[in-house]
This record gives C-alpha cells, sequence and structure tokens, in this order.
C-alpha cells in the first residue's frame, strides 16, 4: 500500500491551509499514493494553546463543508484520505474527530479521540468531549484503517483493541511539540518517548504504524509561553517497528512510503502474541488502579 503522509506547519488562515493541503494531496496522488494521512487538526492554528470561547466558531459538522471539501479531493484523485477536524455534533457539544473518507468522496467512518489531555498550552478538556464510538478499525477500500488521535498514541490499549478487531494498519494525526523552558536534553528525551512508545505499538500487535505530526513554531495568543514548536518527525514504522520513514523536525513533507501489510501475517506467525495472551488474567486491566 502506497501512503501519503503530510507534514506542514498551518497558518491562521483555514483558506489558505486547505488550499496548501489540496496541493500536497495531489502532489502526494501523482506520487501514487493510494492512503493519505494529514496531522491533527490541519485547518487551523492549534487553538488549544488557550481557553477561549471565540475558538468553538472553528467547529463543523461531520458531515459538513470540510468533509465536502477532502470528499472532492479523495474522489478526484482516487484515493482513501484520512482527515482530522474539530467537530461540533451539537451546541456546547464538540469532539476531536478523524473522519477517513473513500476513493468515492464518501465518508467511510469516524474516530472521535478517546483520550482528551489537559496540560499547560494543550487545553484540549475545555474544548473536546471524550470520543463514544469505541476503538474500532474503519473499513476501507485499502483495508482496516486503525485511526486514533494525538494523545490516544500513548497507550497500548487503544492500540491493541484495534488489531483485536481486525486493524492492518495503526494511523495516529498527531499535533505535539516541545515546551519552550524544556532543555534540549529533554526536548530529545520526550521525542524520542514519543517515536519509540509508538514503535512497540507495532511491535506489540505486528502492524504498521502511520504518525503524522506538525511542524514549525505557533505562538501562544495569551502571551503566557513562548508557544509550541511542533516537532515534526512523522513516521511510519514496519511490522517489527522498524522505521520505513521518518521526517524531519522543522521542514515541511510531502513523502509516500510503501507499506507491505502482507508482511504482517509472517510477522506474527514468528511471534505470536495474540496466541500467548493471558486473557484469563487481565480483568485487572479494566481498573483505574489495583489496589492490594
Amino acid at each position: 500500500m502506497k501512503t501519503g503522509i503530510i507534514q506542514m506547519r498551518c497558518t491562521d488562515s483555514v483558506e489558505e491551509n486547505k488550499r496548501r493541503l489540496a496541493e500536497r494531496i495531489g502532489e502526494a496522488a501523482e506520487k501514487g499514493a493510494e492512503l493519505i494521512v494529514l496531522q491533527e487538526l490541519h485547518n487551523s492554528l492549534y487553538f488549544c494553546q488557550v481557553e477561549s470561547t471565540d475558538n468553538f466558531d472553528l467547529a463543523e459538522t461531520v458531515p459538513g463543508p470540510s468533509t465536502e471539501f477532502y470528499g472532492a479531493l479523495a474522489k478526484r484523485h482516487c484515493i482513501v484520505l484520512v482527515v482530522s477536524l474539530f467537530e461540533r455534533r451539537a451546541a456546547g457539544l464538540y469532539h476531536n474527530t478523524a473522519v477517513v473518507l473513500e476513493k468515492d468522496g464518501s465518508v467511510a467512518g469516524i474516530y472521535r479521540k478517546m483520550h482528551i489531555p489537559d496540560d499547560p498550552a494543550y487545553y484540549e478538556k475545555f474544548y473536546f468531549t471524550p470520543g463514544d464510538l469505541g476503538f474500532r478499525p474503519i473499513q476501507t477500500s485499502v483495508g482496516r484503517l486503525g485511526v486514533q488521535v494525538c494523545w490516544d498514541q500513548w497507550y497500548p490499549e487503544g492500540a491493541r483493541l484495534m488489531a483485536l478487531q481486525g486493524a492492518d494498519v495503526l494511523i495516529y494525526p498527531t499535533a505535539i511539540g516541545y515546551e519552550s523552558s524544556d532543555t534540549k536534553e529533554e526536548q530529545e528525551r520526550q521525542r524520542e518517548a514519543w517515536t519509540t512508545v509508538q514503535r512497540g505499538h507495532a511491535v506489540a500487535n505486528g502492524l504498521p504504524v502511520i504518525t503524522v505530526n506538525r511542524t514549525g513554531h505557533e505562538p501562544d495568543p495569551s502571551g503566557q509561553t513562548r508557544g509550541i514548536q511542533f516537532w515534526g518527525c512523522s513516521f511510519v514504522a514496519g511490522p517489527q517497528g522498524e522505521m520505513l520513514f521518518r521526517a524531519p523536525q522543522d521542514e515541511e513533507v510531502v513523502a509516500v512510503i510503501d507499506i507491505d501489510l502482507k508482511r504482517s501475517e509472517q510477522v506474527r506467525r514468528w511471534w505470536p502474541f495474540l496466541r500467548d495472551r493471558r486473557i484469563d488474567e487481565f480483568m485487572a486491566l479494566s481498573k483505574r488502579f489495583v489496589d492490594d
């Protein structure tokens, strides 16, 4: 499966971001991409650096204007396209939602972000209600896509549940970067931990992982911090965690990577982790914490 990833800087203009993404989607399609994955909340700047009710004006319904726009691109280029939107489900009810668009432009399925962070400069709990659709792969013409979003990528349970339901690949649209006061050494530790945990999902489940992050600096509108430097480093890993592609930290990238989906079958024969799981002893995983 030829997979396109688009790592991009965002501007404060939604229309400009959509125009630039349309160009890059066309570029990846010309290179032969069958599946193209975009980064998290790509239509705008990462607005969660501040808590402002005005930012809810960025939200839209699904289906809605963006699914129409990106659906037309998917149909024009005959691709499966994974987009990331600020969903307005109802007045006062909003989600961070990934939408998978089929080659005919239709909505193949959606995933609502399950784990919602609330950290300095990542005030997502102010905006997003946790997802209620569970961890369910989305069936498409290129395979069953186990789509999650950003903060979900730190949790092995979501990846496992996607694998147990037949996902062919794990996909994570992402917006993550450095806190400006951290040392260079701490920044590197955070970035490498982020990469390592997702490669671990690939190994533990015998599945490829596709992660697409933002790049560039985005200022804090409140002026209370020095903003976020998104660390890029979008990557594709194979089912043994092997790096098939890794983007640089601070450059925009349009890349197409060959992913051999058949390889997962062989890897799972060598390493039959699903066979040997002690599911009879895992009930405690449903608890918040296991007290003595």
